[in-house]
């Protein structure tokens, strides 16, 4: 059984305050090109669609266009919500579109009924957990028991899963979007600083797991035999600077039928390159699909890269002729960074009559670098511990804290204020 696998569309987001929207149209058409190409039984999409949890009329529109396209291809669309998404706006709609071949994921409500797909090798229970925090696992446990059980994002996934009635012989893929232990991130991704990490060892039930979540495309467990268990597709665009080197590509899985395999041990295995053994595994008998993964490249229509040097040098006739030579375009989303030691009059409109998508223009000179360190030193002396955790809480989380979270951090503060007098 063959399987697509991509996720973290992000449709709708913004860089730099540059619209992706035409990217994205872009690149969705060459994921419907593969599509057609490979004509896989299903597609998975391991949430963030949306990049937004109330997306724009415009983002709803091309997704809308895209899901429609890829069902008529024949191919069944199962469609995940992540962090970023409203699970609830994901799965409206969602029992009128399964009769298309699209399936939404439900609000996570405690229960699971999984997809049974079949091949001429058996059945396949394709499973769908969307994002999930602890307090929504909790929420839907019975005993108080159960509920203390729950303490972390491992112990939520692992409770969750344990509520998945599995049929013996059947072989199991779940989509999922959770940050894996050890996972390597961009800067585009959300975090809360470590707390949401899943060890790895809660998805050793199944056959393969099609993660979302982390934008660079990584496999996250594999067994003793070397065969990827637990895969992130990333995303199909870059969406930072930290995502430059990044080869953004659709995963093809193909399931094959059930073996004698070895069972995981310990979570966090990394490693980049597929045909990578990974380490810290030990020997059990246990039934597996036998399984195969490769990425397919996708090419967007405009690439992210860093220049830097003087303003004098990548202006320059010769470095432009030098850029395109070296297969870059002029139009590509670009970060500059100036080497000047005094600011550039009017730079990045300067620089945008030559690079037209400028994203970024900066400077990395001795003042600048001088600044960083008094700047960083002298603003954490005069600011007030509510003032530092405010700040951290909105790099992590990209919102402002509301009243009610103030009042908590604030009786924090305060209360470890009078413990120290």
């Amino acid at each position: 059984m063959k399987f697509l696998h991509l996720a973290d569309l992000h449709i709708g987001k913004r860089v730099c305050e540059h619209n992706m929207l035409d990217e994205q149209v872009h690149i969705l058409g060459e994921v419907l090109d593969i599509a057609r190409k490979e004509s896989p039984d299903a597609v998975l999409i391991a949430g963030d669609v949306y990049d937004k949890s109330v997306p724009s009329a415009e983002a709803v529109a091309v997704l809308d266009d895209f899901l429609v396209k890829l069902a008529a291809t024949g191919t069944k669309v199962f469609v995940l919500s992540g962090n970023h998404d409203s699970a609830e706006r994901i799965a409206f709609g969602g029992r009128l579109m399964q009769g298309m071949g699209v399936y939404m994921s439900p609000v996570y409500n405690g229960e699971f009924a999984p997809m049974t797909l079949k091949d001429e090798m058996g059945e396949v229970d394709l499973w769908m957990l969307p994002f999930v925090r602890p307090a929504d696992v909790r929420a839907h446990l019975e005993s108080d028991e159960e509920c203390a059980a729950v303490t972390d994002y491992t112990s939520a996934m692992r409770m969750a899963i344990a509520q998945m009635k599995f049929t013996e012989g059947r072989r199991n893929v779940l989509v999922a979007h959770q940050f894996v232990t050890g996972a390597e991130r961009s800067k585009s991704e959300e975090n809360v600083g470590g707390l949401d990490n899943v060890d790895a060892s809660v998805f050793e039930k199944f056959d393969y797991v099609a993660l979302g979540h982390i934008h660079k495309p990584q496999n996250v467990m594999k067994d003793v035999s070397g065969t990827v268990r637990a895969r992130y597709s990333g995303t199909p665009l870059k969406y930072s600077l930290s995502e430059a080197a990044h080869k953004k590509s659709v995963t093809v899985v193909e399931l094959g039928a059930s073996r004698a395999c070895n069972k995981f041990r310990t979570a966090g295995v990394i490693c980049d390159d597929i045909d990578v053994h990974a380490g810290d595994l030990f020997a059990g008998s246990e039934m597996r699909a036998a399984l195969q993964v490769r990425e397919v490249p996708l090419k967007p229509l405009h690439d992210v890269r860093e220049i830097r040097g003087t303003f004098a040098e990548v202006v320059s006739p010769e470095f432009r002729t030098a850029q395109v030579a070296a297969g870059n375009k002029l139009d590509d989303f670009v970060y500059v960074k100036l080497t000047d030691e005094n600011d550039v009059p009017d730079a990045a409109q300067k620089l945008r009559g030559i690079y037209p998508n400028l994203m970024m223009l900066d400077y990395d000179n001795e003042r600048t670098r001088n600044q960083q360190i008094a700047v960083g030193v002298e603003a954490v002396e005069k600011k007030s511990p509510m003032q530092l955790f405010g700040e951290f809480f909105n790099e992590m989380t990209r919102r402002e804290m509301n009243s009610e979270e103030c009042e908590f951090v604030q009786s924090i503060v305060d209360g470890i204020w009078e413990g120290e007098r």
